[in-house]
């Protein structure tokens, strides 16, 4: 069958939302599923947790040389958070585009505002926990902070929570599976923006000419 509409083209995915809230579990699952996502590797000074993977997880590398990066213009957005830098190279989202694929961006409040005003094509999803209690639950249940991190992190949730609706979307992560659809279900529909579609006038002009020579050449002599 001849394709109506020529592709949509891919576009970075933003999930962000207060630690704890399970936006990380959120981006690797959507990755490990397959769908055209591919995981954007952040850069970070922070030190390594158990189990992390160098250029896997994250890019882990000292201050100077972040600092470096963000100099040379290498980075997309870049924020302290914590006391540790954080930023997203510019070469992920290139190489995920060259590729085809939405490259999924777990990153704070801060950054996706820097997202938002230097890449304005990509979609911004704001992850919300079920309840004060989950999030509790997911900050404790970790055994990596203790309670003055506890503490901060619940005091930064305060910020980013009133900064929800600046995001295009906002999902509540209370159980991943019908996270995940709602998730998926909003890229099906922004793939589908007439903005998005490439070459989306030439397909018009083309499939009324074909309408055209139908009409003429097989319903010429019908009225109306």
């Amino acid at each position: 069958m001849t394709e109506v509409i020529p592709a949509s083209r891919t576009f970075p995915l933003v999930l962000a939302a207060p630690s704890g809230t399970g936006k990380t579990t959120l981006a690797q699952a959507l990755v490990q599923r397959g769908g055209g996502f591919c995981f954007s590797v952040s850069a970070t000074t922070r030190e390594p947790r158990e189990g992390e993977r160098d250029g896997i997880d994250y890019t882990f590398v000292d201050r100077r040389t972040f600092e470096a990066m963000a100099a040379r213009g290498e980075l997309a957005e870049w924020a302290e958070v914590h006391g540790d830098l954080y930023g997203t190279p510019i070469s992920e989202l290139e190489q995920a585009a060259r590729r085809g694929e939405h490259v999924v961006l777990d990153i704070d409040v801060q950054g996706a505002r820097l997202i938002r005003e230097g890449v304005p094509d990509a979609v911004l999803v704001f992850v919300l926990p079920p309840s004060v209690e989950t999030l509790m639950e997911r900050l404790t249940g970790r055994g990596t902070e203790g309670a003055s991190q506890v503490a901060r992190r619940l005091r930064s949730a305060l910020k980013e929570l009133a900064a929800a609706p600046e995001f295009d979307y906002v999902v509540v992560n209370d159980e991943l599976e019908s996270c995940l659809e709602a998730i998926g279900g909003i890229v099906r529909a922004e793939a589908l923006r007439t903005s998005r579609t490439e070459l989306l006038n030439s397909s018009l002009e083309r499939i009324r000419a074909e309408i055209g020579r139908i009409l003429e050449e097989e319903y010429a002599n019908l009225p109306g």
